[in-house]
């Protein structure tokens, strides 16, 4: 916990409410104060100033003992799963305020009162989304997208020559030499469940993905300048598929939408790539196996004239930021997807240092390390690449 002085506290009141600081001028409800416990737990944590009014007035508490029995019973009791706060009492002109420090939860959902999941919007809170709650279980590995059934699916929707390819180079031998029925065979490997197709089969192994999950694709733009709203582009490409379909053809649109560099080479060599290929390969495999397949929205990679970004949906899942992802902090959003990349022959190298390589090459090269950018308000994650 962040511990404050008075200087400290004037200016935290000063700041105002948003996201991260909530005012109370007293706690007379425990279920009120479990449902502002419940939505910083569920968000990025915060802090709960009681004391000081919607407007900032230092108003003072009167009666800490039973401040702190509310405070107890809440988190002991009103949350669930519990969850442990810390409390700081500051005195300032002989009006105490208490601070509540709200953890950020790593075991969502949490819900208040039993039935109430609630989240941080702004300086303001809402009950989470059906939606918005399978994210929060998923953030802390009780659920995976990529496990998910895709409603109105059978095996039809399998692209079985590919399937069929895939098992004989992967295990050496046909599907019908093991006297599995295909169907359970798909069932043992997590590409079905049941008789429905999971996400991880449906992006996989199936036929046209884009038809059943059509935002599950890579939106691709080489502009003309360096503004995203500009109107001249040099080409663009929504980007379909298998999820090894997608890797390939957006790396080849990179390819054909960069400079190649002579570095000492015959000049009647190709050149290479202003941007490592390694490192383009690593961002665009992370941002299609690690991206957030609860959110129905696409991949986009931006060619600009001084750099490439490529974004994907979703935040850093649970407590990872951008510090701890650069030393090597992997969490798995995706595992069945995650688990089949190296038997699909795309290189990812994994283990958590693919944000390192990514500068390790941009260094070699000679360009500018990559940016790397969590945006949680609109739920995205950036990695932006700048052209020398």
């Amino acid at each position: 916990m962040e511990i404050f002085n008075v200087d400290e506290l004037i200016r935290l009141i000063k700041k105002g409410e948003d996201s991260y600081t909530q005012f109370k001028s007293m706690i007379n409800s425990p279920d009120a104060l479990a449902s502002e416990i419940c939505a910083f737990a569920n968000t990025d944590g915060g802090k709960i100033v009681v004391g000081v009014s919607d407007d900032g007035e230092i108003i003072g508490v009167s009666d800490i003992n039973y401040l702190n029995q509310i405070i107890s019973n809440v988190a002991s009791q009103k949350i669930e799963p519990p969850i442990s706060v810390l409390t700081q009492n500051i005195i300032f002109d002989d009006k105490l305020v208490v601070i509540i420090d709200v953890p950020k939860g790593d075991n969502k959902p949490y819900a208040a009162n039993r039935t109430d999941y609630w989240i941080k919007v702004g300086a303001d809170k809402r009950r989470a989304t059906r939606e918005e709650l399978r994210r929060l279980m998923q953030s802390s590995g009780n659920i995976y997208a990529d496990e998910m059934v895709v409603p109105n699916t059978s095996i039809e929707d399998i692209d079985m020559y590919a399937f069929r390819d895939f098992y004989e180079k992967e295990y050496g031998s046909a599907i019908e030499e093991n006297g599995i029925p295909v169907e359970r065979l798909l069932n043992n490997l997590k590409l079905m469940k049941d008789s429905s197709l999971t996400l991880a089969g449906l992006l996989l192994f199936g036929k046209r993905p884009e038809r059943l999950k059509p935002q599950f694709i890579v939106k691709a733009v080489s502009f003309i300048g360096n503004d995203v709203s500009g109107t001249e582009y040099l080409d663009n490409e929504n980007i379909e598929g298998t999820i090894f379909e997608q890797y390939k053809n957006t790396i080849a649109f990179l390819k054909r939408n960069l400079r190649k560099i002579q570095k000492g080479q015959n000049v009647n060599l190709q050149g290479i790539i202003e941007i490592p290929e390694i490192a383009l390969e690593e961002a665009v495999i992370n941002a299609i196996v690690h991206r957030d397949y609860f959110i129905e929205s696409s991949i986009r990679v931006f060619v600009f004239d001084d750099r490439v970004e490529i974004i994907s949906p979703g935040k850093l899942p649970n407590t990872a930021d951008i510090e701890n992802i650069k030393r090597g902090i992997q969490i798995a959003r995706n595992p069945i997807l995650l688990s089949y990349l190296p038997k699909l022959k795309i290189p990812y190298r994994g283990i958590g240092s693919g944000i390192r390589r990514m500068i390790a090459e941009c260094k070699k090269a000679g360009i500018k390390e990559p940016e790397f950018i969590e945006d949680k308000e609109a739920e995205l994650f950036k990695v932006i690449f700048y052209r020398p």
